[in-house]
């Protein structure tokens, strides 16, 4: 039968089959959505149920022994025989399943697995959603078996398992000790409040069970409030999540601190002036009153024992770009006023900080429109640039996510209110270059808004992490990416902090740095040929006259290196002196734009001012008008009352005849 025929015997064969209905081909193998996604749902739900209850079976009692039974239809019978004599799928199996109780990345971690061709497809494979509709799987994006990385600059899917999490963007992503954590995050327009653990040694999902560390007064059931939008950071061993949305507009930015040993969020008790104040009339008292107010889509970056915060929007979702630093040590907020020109106003960009002195900040969106400016502040002068960069500029992206490896600031992701980005970019923050790492085709998690990236090590090696995102479907995937670009920050650092972040400096910076560069370049000459002539030394020891004259070159030559340096510098001196004089009539136009905008101003004051007095002048015309027509008004009032007061009277000749005014009145 087709056992001899295919050289596996059982349980191996069971294994096999097992492998390629996409159950890992192990004993403790786990279900693989791409591979099950070759059947419907409802067969693959079978075929896993079926799966589960051998491997126990085997594990227990061991290889069955019953026939086949001989009561079956003709044409199951037929079909049981032609899946033995024929088994196509053992063509596809992978070769890693001839031994399938091995656990390669258990058990053995420093090789590197076998992965057949059938993990890699070049077409477009289904996967199986969530509602049960088939969604495409990028060909870019590589389904791994075993979760290793093998390739550089390339995305993979590596098979997890343990329960995965819901579906959701927006959350929060950071990693403590190979250990992945996501909190939090928006699944159909609703906030979670959950904290799930990824193991990145072995791919494992787990979800913690939190206890929530409240007040003496407060009662002890009351339940983590779930957020989107927030920020989470690594600090001390322990997990920070700051500020989001919630469902309470009112609450504002919180600090809470989870406890990785006892599993216990708190809220952390800050002071200072907390970001986000708004004003709001009290019915009670009718005054004004400033209320806090919780914010999303923000940025925080750790920079030394502080975080920065800038941008997002506010509970009325009105766009910020203020500028925000809270203090570990003190748990103080402190709003900054930086100069020079802040980004405008946006929420979901990327922030990064390089050598922890200068914090970038890329992209983004607003209510119209999406980014794709770079900006830099200068944490130690608190100034805003914009500085110029090179390569391939990406596209404008808000809900894009950001990572830093060494100088190197890789981005991934985002969307532009239209689909959701391909490529992955990296910025070297040294030279300011962009640069295109991979890009997926697509609709895959990996092109969408709201998913999180953090970088890890996996055999010595840095890595990058995915998860979650929505680009029309909620993800709960993750995917891995081993960057080839490898950082040489460190060494540079070493001499100099400044050095090595020249690019992010002003004009006068980079002339400096022409300047050491020069320096360095004729010492190294100096030093070269001084190292030539004391290996030549000994060789014409026999030669004085030899000797002498080539010391002479060499004095001369130095001596017309010493000469273009002192050029160099003097040229370096005038630059500086050209760019001071620059920058002074840069100021000088400044304050002549600003002298015209205050005379412009007052000008249009004064036309103001003789608007008012020509109207103030109509005023005491009309007035004086009135005037007359009420003493007008009064007189004829008089004269008709006096003559009213006459007729009445009727003179002495009418009481003589005996008609009193009464009685005429009266008639």
């Amino acid at each position: 039968m087709a056992m001899a025929s295919s050289g596996l015997a059982y349980p191996e064969r069971f294994y096999a089959a097992a492998a390629y209905a996409g159950f890992g081909g192990g004993s403790q193998g786990s279900a693989k959505p791409a591979a099950i996604s070759r059947f419907r749902n409802d067969v693959a739900l079978l075929l896993y149920g079926l799966y589960q209850q051998a491997r126990i079976s085997i594990a227990t009692v061991g290889p069955c022994t019953i026939p086949k039974p001989k009561g079956w239809s003709p044409v199951e019978s037929s079909k049981w025989t032609r899946l033995e004599e024929e088994p196509a799928w053992y063509s596809r199996v992978p070769e890693f399943v001839s031994e399938p109780v091995v656990d390669v990345e258990m058990n053995n971690p420093a090789e590197e697995p076998v992965v057949s061709d059938m993990n890699s497809y070049e077409e477009q494979k289904a996967i199986p959603a969530e509602n049960g509709v088939l969604e495409t799987e990028d060909k870019g994006v590589v389904s791994e078996v075993l979760g290793s990385v093998g390739v550089y600059d390339k995305w993979v899917a590596p098979s997890v398992s343990g329960q995965r999490p819901k579906a959701r963007y927006e959350h929060g992503a950071a990693i403590i000790q190979d250990k992945m954590y996501i909190f939090g995050g928006n699944h159909n327009g609703r906030y979670l409040n959950d904290l799930q653990v990824l193991d990145l040694k072995t791919f494992t999902w787990t979800k913690l069970d939190l206890k929530v560390a409240m007040e003496s007064e407060s009662p002890p059931s009351v339940p983590l409030a779930a957020c989107a939008g927030h920020s989470l950071i690594a600090w001390d061993n322990k997990l920070l999540s700051i500020a989001g949305h919630t469902k309470d507009p009112s609450e504002s930015v919180t600090v809470k601190e989870f406890d990785l040993q006892s599993s216990t969020w708190s809220f952390l008790k800050t002071y200072g002036k907390p970001p986000v104040l708004y004003t709001v009339m009290m019915p009670s008292s009718n005054y004004l009153s400033s209320v806090q107010a919780s914010r999303g889509g923000q940025s925080v970056t750790l920079v030394g024992s502080s975080l920065v915060m800038f941008g997002g929007e506010d509970h009325k979702r009105s766009l910020l770009n203020d500028l925000h630093i809270l203090d570990l040590e003190t748990l103080t907020w402190d709003e900054v006023d930086a100069v020079g020109i802040p980004p405008s106003p946006r929420s979901d960009h990327a922030a990064a900080v390089h050598a922890e002195r200068y914090l970038l900040i890329f992209g983004g969106g607003s209510h119209a429109t999406c980014f794709n400016d770079l900006h830099v502040l200068d944490l130690q002068s608190m100034e805003w640039s914009r500085p110029t960069v090179q390569g391939t500029i990406p596209t404008p992206r808000a809900g894009h996510a950001g990572i830093t490896v060494g100088e190197n600031w890789f981005i991934v992701g985002g969307g532009d209110n239209k689909s959701g980005v391909s490529e992955t970019v990296v910025l070297n923050m040294s030279t300011l270059t962009w640069s295109i790492v991979t890009t997926v085709q697509g609709r895959v998690p990996l092109a969408s808004e709201g998913l999180s990236l953090a970088v890890s090590s996996y055999n010595g090696e840095d890595i990058l992490v995915s998860f979650g995102g929505y680009n029309g479907r909620y993800s709960n995937e993750v995917h891995v990416l081993k960057p080839s670009h490898k950082s040489t920050l460190p060494s540079k650092m070493d001499a100099s902090a400044t050095d090595s972040v020249a690019p992010l400096l002003p004009t006068t910076n980079a002339t400096r740095d022409v300047e050491s560069e020069f320096e360095t370049t004729q010492d190294g000459k100096i030093r070269e040929i001084v190292v030539d002539n004391a290996e030549l030394d000994p060789l014409n020891a026999g030669n004085q006259e030899t000797g002498e004259r080539l010391i002479a070159t060499l004095k001369a030559e130095k001596e017309n290196l010493e000469a273009a340096l002192g050029k160099e510098q003097l040229l370096t001196l005038q630059l500086k002196q050209d760019l001071t004089e620059a920058e002074s009539r840069n100021e000088l136009q400044s304050v002549r734009s600003q002298l015209a905008s205050e005379q412009s101003r007052c000008f249009k004051l004064e036309v103001d001012v003789a608007e008012l007095r020509q109207k103030l002048q109509s005023m005491e015309t009309l007035q004086k008008e009135v005037d007359l027509l009420r003493r007008q008004k009064v007189a004829s009032e008089q004269a008709a009352l006096d003559a009213k007061q006459k007729q009445s009277s009727g003179g002495v000749w009418g009481w003589l005849a005996g008609s009193p005014p009464d009685q005429k009145t009266d008639a």
